[in-house]
């Protein structure tokens, strides 16, 4: 029964950190839209990485 509890408290956790994610990665995309408009290359590079790291954390969420 207590590892029932747990996977359905992790699945939880993986669902709201997920849609944490995905509010994240539209915030940075609209600050790379808006860097790439008044063509920032500083802000491009660096919303870049950040959208890759938010990449990276999705693909892991999704692979367990």
């Amino acid at each position: 029964m207590k590892q029932l509890m747990n996977s359905v408290k992790k699945a939880a956790v993986e669902k709201e950190r997920t849609a944490v994610l995905r509010l994240e990665m539209d915030y940075e995309l609209a600050t790379l839209f808006e860097a790439m408009t008044i063509k920032n290359e500083d802000v491009v590079k660096s919303s870049k990485v950040k959208l890759e790291k938010i990449r990276q954390e999705l693909l892991k969420l999704k692979a367990l």
